[in-house]
């Protein structure tokens, strides 16, 4: 009996030195927080893009990573909530939408890593101290918006030469928005436009503000990159062919969606991307040593139907240098 008691608790022994140490000690599951300003259908083409980084990456939802999402497209009121919301998690990186989500969360923590997509000028919105350093927890891709104008305004010329009366479309509520309105000046001078602004910060005052750039004598509207205008591209569009003023905007989704013209970094470079940063952040690099990327590959998008709708024909030079052309 005396032996048998004796040999039970060092089988044990033995068996428990035998089981690997990864099965004894689970992996942790990260964390992610994820906060657009935008709605999640208008979210949704770059969102699918950065979980299919992240499955890429060899992250699988609910298996070694956890995401937290919160979308708000109807404002920015409940950012500040949001935010704080998802910080007191305690996720392991924070990932932002648009230039007043990723303000909203480098307010809310000075600690958590920030990755940030939809940015459009990230120093100025006081979210890195530089592309090349940022210094701080907070680092991403930048899309250009704001540089990309000149070559915005060029093709809408190109596509409508008598066009001299442009409507530009932006939220001065909107960071990433009024770099847009504010560098179309120079590149428009210098095509010859003049600029309507349409200023609109609230859903119900699109109809207005377009009615009223008709009367003021705009035959055509360029739409910046904004969140408002992100969560409500449809009806931006048949607002446009309803007052018939040929559209441009900044993204590929937009055209799809109904925008005569767009031209912009796509949304899944751009959500890829993030999956990547997230990916190095969550590997121990820290948001202060990885430099803004801003986007190599751009895309011009033209929509056949709604040049159809307004009556114009897509000059051959400019159907040329499309991307995509939507029939």
């Amino acid at each position: 009996m005396m032996r048998q008691i004796f040999w039970i608790p060092l089988c044990a022994l033995l068996l428990a030195l035998s089981v690997p140490v990864d099965a004894q000690q689970p992996k942790k599951i990260l964390r992610v927080g994820y906060l657009a300003a935008v709605s999640a259908a208008a979210d949704a083409p770059r969102l699918e893009a950065f979980r299919q980084g992240l499955r890429d990456l060899g992250y699988i939802e609910g298996q070694n990573i956890l995401i937290e999402y919160r979308h708000e497209g109807g404002g920015f009121a409940r950012l500040p909530e949001l935010a704080a919301e998802l910080v007191g998690q305690k996720p392991d990186v924070l990932v932002t939408v648009t230039t007043n989500a990723a303000q909203a969360v480098k307010k809310a923590t000075t600690t958590i890593p920030i990755v940030f997509m939809g940015v459009t000028d990230p120093v100025t919105a006081g979210l890195v101290e530089g592309l090349a350093r940022p210094g701080g927890n907070a680092t991403g891709i930048t899309n250009m918006a704001a540089i990309l104008t000149s070559k915005r305004l060029e093709l809408l010329k190109e596509t409508l030469p008598t066009v001299s009366h442009l409507a530009v479309l932006w939220d001065p509520q909107a960071p990433g928005s009024v770099p847009q309105w504010r560098d179309s000046q120079l590149p428009a001078r210098e095509l010859g436009l003049q600029l309507y602004s349409m200023e609109v910060s609230n859903v119900d005052k699109y109809e207005e503000a377009f009615k009223e750039a008709v009367e003021a004598g705009n035959t055509a509207v360029w739409v910046t990159l904004n969140p408002l205008a992100n969560s409500n591209q449809k009806k931006i569009a048949n607002l446009a062919i309803n007052n018939g003023l040929p559209s441009i905007c900044a993204r590929s989704d937009y055209s799809e969606n109904g925008c005569m013209m767009a031209y912009g970094p796509g949304y899944g470079i751009e959500g890829k991307d993030g999956a990547r940063y997230v990916d190095k952040i969550l590997k121990g690099a820290k948001p202060a040593d990885i430099p803004v990327e801003q986007p190599m590959r751009f895309e011009l998008v033209i929509n056949l139907h709604t040049a159809k709708k307004l009556g114009l024909t897509i000059p051959p030079s400019v159907l040329f240098q499309a991307d995509k052309v939507i029939q």
